[in-house]
């Protein structure tokens, strides 16, 4: 049975109504089986940078941690079932990544979304480790996941706005881009995965990824996205071929109550691709 954990965190995202994305968790809680998932309780003061480029890190140090020690609560009750994590910013997925990646130090990281997440803390210009958060994955710097997964084992789905820092570091690691033309193809995700020899997946989707005729609670829309079908149909043909090692969906950040309802139907569906 999968396991769920809403991390409503904030603190990560550079966007001016990024509270709203305690709302979007909850909204998407509230549709998950309560026997099956647990809440963080996220700090709702900001915190502090404590000397560092990055912008509240002292709350998102210590959600970080709380975060860590879920997942390895939960891997302790109930071994290898996959956890998904619900944001929240998609700084929640970096310990998340790292906690999969102790089980399955073989596997690939899939991470949708229409930014690259590539900065450091020394080129970021917002200084959100929301937008450090894939870097911090596979590199190193405040709160990253230690190298837990090389760069040539991550694979970055659908993004399409790059800052010349982060189009620099795609250059300088071979980092495997691919577009929403290419994922038109169903099996083109999983043909990028298979490639680089995991024998699991790690699967990350910022909710920005798709295109915003199709998506309204968004901090950061970007034109000319995904359908849903195609993020489901890609989750599904990978998912064929490896196991999940553990998934993450982020980024929903609804202006009302009745906005999160007309939104809700196509998240349960990338939810429910991946549970």
């Amino acid at each position: 049975m999968t396991r769920f954990v809403v991390v409503p965190q904030w603190q990560g995202s550079p966007a001016a109504r990024a509270m709203l994305l305690i709302d979007g968790a909850e909204a998407i809680a509230g549709d998950l089986p309560r026997a099956s998932s647990t809440r963080i309780d996220v700090p709702l003061e900001a915190g502090e940078s404590l000397g560092s480029p990055v912008r509240r890190l002292s709350s998102l140090t210590r959600i970080r941690d709380l975060v860590a020690a879920e997942l390895a609560d939960r891997a302790e009750s109930d071994g290898d079932q996959p956890t998904v994590v619900i944001g929240g910013d998609c700084g929640v997925a970096v310990p998340a990544v790292a906690h999969a990646a102790t089980r399955h130090p073989g596997m690939a990281v899939v991470w949708f979304d229409a930014h690259g997440d590539l900065h450091s803390p020394d080129t970021s210009p917002s200084g959100a480790f929301a937008g450090m958060a894939l870097r911090a994955v596979f590199g190193d710097g405040e709160l990253s996941a230690g190298g837990a997964v090389t760069a040539d084992r991550v694979i970055l789905a659908g993004a399409r706005e790059f800052e010349d820092a982060e189009a620099a570091l795609v250059a300088a690691t071979g980092l495997r881009v691919l577009g929403v033309a290419d994922l038109a193809d169903p099996e083109a995700l999983a043909d990028a995965v298979a490639a680089t020899g995991a024998d699991a997946v790690y699967i990350h989707v910022d909710l920005d990824v798709l295109d915003p005729a199709v998506m309204t609670g968004l901090t950061s829309a970007v034109p000319f996205g995904l359908a849903v079908a195609d993020v489901t149909a890609s989750i599904a043909a990978l998912r064929a071929r490896l196991p999940l090692a553990g998934a993450s969906v982020c980024g929903f950040a609804p202006a009302t109550p009745a906005a999160a309802v007309d939104d809700l139907g196509s998240i349960l569906r990338i939810v429910g691709a991946l549970a």
